[in-house]
């Protein structure tokens, strides 16, 4: 599924994010930056070693990542440029918190992107593993922080979500047709 939002492409694709050629990828970490389980555990693997030597400077460095900001290390043997870390809120039922803190997850890394100079950028489902925030609920944030992000910039020309299961691509999809219904 593709739709033209200004100047940029907003793709959700199914497929594997370590696999995508756009000048960086995200990574949902989690604040130690040193790789875990699901998302994150597939780019520390497929990525290499370069990577985990960077997240253990940026942790030397500033300490751990905390929810909702961003970083950027080297893709490693990816085909992407360069892999954005954010840390996604861990779910809660009735946190007034995780929907604002996931929204600045996305935001973040798209910030971040534009100060690279960065034109394309794919995203996982954050925080919908592990973290257990409801996929449905999640989508919505993501899409709506991306597409209210691309209105205001026009320096990212491609994001593409990359979801791996058929359920998720499914409910991005659903909500994506819904959230467009609703502005036309």
């Amino acid at each position: 599924m593709q739709v033209q939002i200004h100047k940029s492409i907003l793709q959700i694709v199914q497929g594997d994010i370590t696999r995508q050629d756009t000048m960086a990828i995200v990574n949902a970490a989690n604040s130690s930056l040193m790789g875990g389980g699901g998302v994150d555990g597939a780019i520390h693997h497929a990525g290499g070693n370069a990577i985990l030597a960077e997240c253990q400077q940026i942790v030397e460095k500033q300490g751990r990542l905390p929810t909702g900001e961003a970083v950027i290390t080297t893709a490693g043997k990816l085909p992407a440029k360069y892999v954005i870390h954010t840390v996604g809120p861990i779910y809660r039922e009735n946190s007034t918190e995780a929907p604002k803190l996931l929204a600045n997850s996305y935001r973040n890394s798209l910030k971040l992107a534009v100060a690279k100079e960065l034109t394309s950028i794919s995203f996982p489902s954050i925080s919908t593993g592990a973290f257990g925030y409801p996929v449905a609920a999640a989508a919505v944030i993501a899409l709506q922080t991306v597409l209210e992000f691309l209105h205001k910039n026009e320096s990212i020309q491609l994001v593409r979500f990359i979801l791996f299961d058929d359920r998720t691509f499914a409910v991005y999809q659903n909500e994506l047709n819904r959230i467009l219904a609703q502005q036309d």
